[in-house]
């Protein structure tokens, strides 16, 4: 399925609120003047307030990129692309459900 590329500049939140930001490693490619977010790149969540249902806080903090575009690479890694196929998780890697892509560059479409 084709999707618009994602980068460092990608504004995402995890479904709790948290500001997830993406950050890619890779300084060969880019979109929109910002870095390429490839399938081992870290995704870092701060600010959630994510709770289990016992009361135990667990907040999301690291998000796990599960798929990456097929056909499409940088630096031998599939790129990201937005529809996501992610999960958000807690420090214990409790999932916190998938993250919320709000914004991204529009020009560059992969599948």
């Amino acid at each position: 399925m084709p999707g618009t590329v994602l980068h460092t500049g990608t504004i995402a939140t995890c479904p709790h609120g948290g500001t997830l930001n993406i950050v890619a490693a890779s300084p060969r490619v880019s979109v929109s003047g910002m870095r390429v977010a490839v399938l081992t790149d870290q995704g870092l969540v701060a600010g959630c307030v994510f709770t289990l249902p016992s009361g135990k806080p667990q907040p999301c903090v690291t998000t796990r990129w599960i798929a990456g575009a097929k056909r499409v690479l940088a630096n031998g890694q599939p790129i990201l692309i937005n529809p996501l196929a992610a999960l958000c998780l807690s420090a214990e890697q409790v999932p916190g459900g998938p993250p919320i892509i709000a914004t991204s560059q529009t020009r560059v479409i992969a599948t």
